[in-house]
């Protein structure tokens, strides 16, 4: 019997928990969220481009607003875009191509690739072809940034989605240290990093005083 998609992990939990894991517990168990300017943003935005549709370019037909799903990884969300290529080698005729539009620029860390990464995983099972990239496109520098998904990514998604799955079945929102991103995030008047790790620092302070004591 197939699971309730209520167990299943959101794609965008994956961005969250590779920004911060207390974050992505927060929403994902939690159910807390609070918008600031920039998550406002980001919600208009996708606002207009996830409104549903297709439409026919050249060499190509496009998708918006994809609802995806995979079920080895328990995993659904919806894609921004996803272009079908032309491909003889493909079964189907078509390669999909899957486009995330993030509002702002380029980032360092993984979280957008890792999350475009598991639209690729989604659409690989749903279509039976392998995904072999797609692309990022920027607002704030209004460019494309090609994805390929290689071995090391899609290592990295899978772990991600495999972590997101333990803590909503545990229901657990792990402590973290308060680090110069928690001032960017919307919930650190939620999560209180500054009072959460100095309980985390005298839990594991009266943990080595009771393991030093001789009975």
């Amino acid at each position: 019997m197939m699971e309730s998609r209520e167990t299943w992990v959101a794609l965008s939990a994956l961005q969250h928990l590779l920004f911060c894991e207390r974050q992505a517990a927060l929403i994902h168990v939690e159910r807390l969220w609070l918008e600031d300017v920039n998550t406002a943003t980001g919600r208009l935005l996708h606002e207009r481009v996830d409104l549903p549709g297709h439409d026919a370019r050249p060499g190509r037909r496009v998708e918006r607003a994809v609802r995806l799903g995979c079920q080895r990884l328990r995993l659904t969300g919806r894609a921004n875009l996803v272009e079908y290529h032309p491909d003889s080698t493909s079964p189907t005729g078509w390669r999909p191509f899957p486009v995330e539009v993030k509002r702002g620029r380029r980032k360092s860390e993984d979280a957008d690739r890792v999350q475009l990464c598991a639209q690729a995983l989604c659409l690989e099972e749903m279509h039976g072809v392998e995904v072999p990239e797609g692309a990022l496109f920027h607002g704030a520098q209004h460019r494309r940034q090609a994805v390929r998904f290689d071995a090391g990514l899609r290592a990295r998604t899978e772990a991600a989605v495999a972590r997101m799955h333990e803590l909503l079945e545990r229901g657990h929102v792990p402590v973290v240290p308060r680090a110069p991103k928690c001032e960017k995030c919307s919930l650190e008047s939620l999560c209180l990093p500054q009072v959460t790790a100095g309980q985390r620092r005298a839990s594991d302070h009266l943990k080595r005083m009771m393991e030093s004591v001789e009975f």
